[in-house]
């Protein structure tokens, strides 16, 4: 298992290194072929609880898994022991979910699908309005890259609860098409898939 330990502020000691390495090479024992681990530790004051350390981990396994977990603590080493448990407990419903089960995987088929024309849109144009202050521009601080695997949008739902994200993007593997999956506000999923004018 490749191990990327980032820090954006403070350093991190050869012990804690070790300590962290230690703590992720025992997921290995739950989930054979983890490629890599990126661990992200932010050190921040907060007002009410003094120092805290906030450890992000990332897991990438065989077949395109990502694991995702973040916790946070005022000793470094709880907080890795914390992500460690999360992680731990991902991994077993992960596999229960999956290897255990052995579901049956539906059959990939080219799709076709119809031409459809589009109605004209008809713009109207509404009038100017002269703002006294705008507001600034929002700012791209984060830019993340990925490799898209087919999956099934089951698939898709499971690697976003694992992730713990709202949203997920992923290539439909019935249509090789990307389709962006997210969570609605009643808690039901949805997905948009993108067409080219």
């Amino acid at each position: 298992m490749e191990l990327t330990v980032k820090t954006r502020n403070g350093k991190i000691t050869e012990r804690q290194r070790q300590h962290i390495d230690e703590k992720l090479s025992k997921l290995a024992r739950y989930m054979d072929g983890i490629t890599s681990a990126t661990v992200e530790v932010h050190t921040e004051m907060q007002r009410n609880a003094g120092e805290m350390h906030r450890v992000q981990v990332t897991l990438v396994g065989e077949h395109g898994v990502y694991l995702r977990a973040e916790e946070q603590a005022p000793d470094l080493y709880a907080a890795v022991d914390a992500v460690q448990e999360v992680l731990q407990r991902q991994i077993t419903r992960y596999k229960e979910k999956y290897w255990r089960r052995g579901r049956p995987r539906r059959p990939v088929e080219p799709v076709v699908e119809p031409v459809v024309e589009a109605e004209p849109v008809v713009a109207v144009a509404e009038p100017e309005v002269v703002a006294a202050e705008e507001p600034p521009a929002p700012a791209v601080i984060r830019t993340k890259q990925f490799k898209l695997r087919p999956m099934f949008t089951e698939d898709a739902i499971e690697q976003m609860e694992l992730l713990g994200h709202n949203f997920f993007v992923f290539q439909d593997a019935e249509t090789m098409r990307i389709c962006v999956l997210y969570r609605r506000r009643d808690g039901a999923y949805g997905v948009i898939v993108p067409e080219t004018a």
